[in-house]
């Protein structure tokens, strides 16, 4: 009876221990979950350190970018048209000449030489055209009083008018002679600016020589060929159609320099898919060098009351572009966007965001739909001063953002040492 009782009362003290360790068990879970659904527990992760910039609404040039090179309008290889050697070369190389300048000078003696004897046969020549027609009036007066036959003055009109054919070509052969003595001074026939000179005094020249004497390049105005792709083709020749179109280039550490495009290609190149441009650069001061690669900008339009933003604020996922977009409580959504173009600097947004929108611009690759963020910098306002960083203030860095945000100082383990467990803090 009393083996009885003692089981009995081992048995109650069991179940009293198992219900007090139950109800511990469950006030422990209790304050697990409240402290995971803080903010600010231990369960909650950080919030992402961003920086943002606000989506503006203004109007933005319509322009397509491309890399062009400077090509002169002419280019003129100068070459002789006589043979012999060059007596004097008038100009330096490099040196801008104007159109008539003589630069070289052939020996003319031959050429006088030649000229003289055409002369002389033509003196000739006519000299005996006066004999064959007084000779010819004779015929013909003899021939009225039957004293000779008619044939001998059909004979003596035809040597007049051989002899009148020999003089017209006597004065062609003088043409031609003076025109070769002409020749022995060569003159530019452009203006512009000489290149290197391969022929200098003495040596001897033919137009038959294979290289030319020197070779002048036009630089006022100019030429700024370059290839855009045939997707914009229908917008340039609408826009060309209704008036000028405005073009810039702007030469390596030089100043940009307004053109005008003057010239569309006929067709477009299958190979790459882009059609050839020129545009006409007055060049008064010579900035442009022929034959240098220039930044071109084509100015088609405006596109007014955009939605403009960074260009790095704009990501590419599987659906297509998005942004993230910071919303009042801090935490950002995935916003799909549709452009109407970008570049290296901004974007213009079509479709998906309004003007004045926060949107992250770095910092996108820690982020997911609902993700907490800290913003490390105010937004982006090109026409505000006081956002830009000076020597006594800089930007805070994701490190620091993240470091200042933590409300608990947070022990990483390390080797040798593990965290102490719910055991070791109950040991005395």
């Amino acid at each position: 009876m009393g083996v009885g009782r003692s089981m009995m009362h081992v048995r109650g003290l069991a179940a009293v221990v198992a219900a007090g360790a139950a109800v511990a068990l469950l006030a422990g879970a209790c304050e697990s979950g409240e402290a995971k659904a803080k903010p600010g527990g231990r369960g909650a992760p950080p919030p992402v350190p961003v920086k943002v910039a606000q989506a503006e609404r203004r109007s933005v040039p319509l322009d397509v970018a491309a890399l062009g090179t400077v090509t002169p309008i002419q280019t003129v290889a100068v070459r002789p048209r006589v043979a012999g050697p060059i007596l004097e070369v008038l100009f330096a190389e490099g040196q801008e000449v104007r159109a008539g300048d003589v630069l070289f000078r052939i020996d003319p003696r031959t050429f006088e030489v030649a000229l003289a004897e055409q002369e002389a046969r033509l003196a000739r020549d006519r000299t005996q055209l006066g004999l064959a027609r007084t000779q010819a009036g004779r015929a013909r007066a003899m021939v009225q009083r039957d004293l000779v036959a008619r044939e001998q003055l059909d004979e003596a009109r035809t040597n007049v008018a051989l002899i009148e054919a020999t003089i017209a070509v006597d004065e062609v052969a003088i043409l031609a002679a003076r025109l070769e003595l002409e020749f022995t001074e060569i003159a530019s026939p452009i203006d512009g600016r000489t290149g290197s000179l391969l022929a200098t005094a003495g040596n001897l020249v033919s137009p038959t020589s294979p290289d030319p004497l020197v070779t002048i390049v036009q630089l006022r105005p100019i030429y700024v060929a370059f290839a855009v792709p045939e997707r914009e083709l229908a917008g340039i020749r609408a826009r060309q159609a209704a008036g000028a179109l405005r073009v810039t280039a702007r030469p390596p550490g030089g100043q940009t320099k307004e053109g005008e495009l003057t010239f569309l290609d006929s067709s477009v190149d299958p190979a790459t898919g882009t059609i050839l441009l020129k545009a006409t650069f007055v060049n008064a001061d010579g900035a442009l060098w022929a034959g240098q690669f220039v930044d071109v900008t084509l100015t088609l339009g405006e596109i007014r009351d955009a939605v403009v933003v960074p260009a790095a604020a704009v990501q590419t996922g599987q659906r297509g572009r998005f942004v993230f977009v910071v919303k009042p409580d801090g935490t950002v959504e995935n916003r799909p966007i549709a452009l109407t173009r970008i570049d290296e600097r901004e974007a213009v947004v079509a479709e998906g965001l309004q003007g004045g929108e926060t949107v992250v611009t770095d910092g996108q690759l820690r982020l997911i739909p609902g993700s907490r963020v800290k913003v490390v910098e105010p937004p982006a306002r090109p026409d505000s001063a006081d956002d830009a960083p000076t020597a006594d203030r800089r930007p805070p860095i994701a490190d620091d953002a993240a470091a200042a945000d933590r409300s608990e100082p947070v022990e990483a383990p390390t080797s040798g040492r593990r965290p102490p467990a719910a055991g070791d803090a109950a040991a005395p």
